[in-house]
């Protein structure tokens, strides 16, 4: 029942990761229903390491976990742009770091509270002037509010919230036919021979 669960809300909330549309997709899910998540996001990682997917827990936040889920070459293609890389710096974030101590920096960040890094977006895929614009105006005066909030190009981010609509809907329609997601993204135990 767990594994279900747990499979239907990775799948609602990182569907655009999962199949390729974003490096990576961040979910928090309630420590009290998942004790064991960081052995089932290790379990899962390893068997979905051959399709580019990984899952791992960012943070054991009070109640919560928050759990990345995300496609390690789309990720480090993403951080190694130019103007990420520069963003992140001026973040305070190592120059030239390898995407894996990116990301134990951006946990530790979340971590150690104070605020939350919003430059998280940029590791989500989300367009550097959009988080640049949250950050400056602190999330208000956005021209659109979806998979994150808009502040330049609203035509191209309504096209990719369609994108992810359509696969998240996708994904969890066969996943409720009984499917399961190691199966549906190719990562399914075969059986021996």
């Amino acid at each position: 029942m767990m594994h279900a669960q747990f499979e239907r809300s990775v799948a609602y909330h990182c569907a655009p990761a999962l199949v390729g549309l974003k490096p990576a997709c961040l979910i928090s899910l309630p420590a009290a229903e998942y004790p064991a998540l960081p052995r089932l996001a290790v379990a899962y990682s390893r068997r979905l390491e051959n399709r580019g997917i990984r899952m791992e827990v960012l943070c054991r936040c009070r109640r919560r976990f928050l759990l990345l889920v995300y496609r390690p070459e789309l990720l480090e293609r993403c951080l190694r742009s130019p103007r990420v890389s520069g963003l992140l710096e001026e973040a305070g974030y190592p120059a030239g770091a390898s995407p894996a101590a990116l990301l134990r920096c951006l946990s530790g960040r979340i971590a150690a509270g104070g605020g939350f890094p919003h430059e998280l977006g940029l590791f989500l895929g989300y367009p550097p002037e959009d988080v640049v614009g949250f950050m400056t105006h602190g999330g208000s005066g956005c021209r659109l509010c979806g998979e994150w909030k808009v502040y330049q190009d609203v035509e191209g981010a309504m096209r990719q919230f369609r994108k992810f609509a359509l696969c998240r809907s996708a994904l969890c329609s066969r996943l409720e036919r009984g499917r399961s997601l190691l199966d549906l993204l190719g990562a399914a135990e075969r059986p021996a021979a």
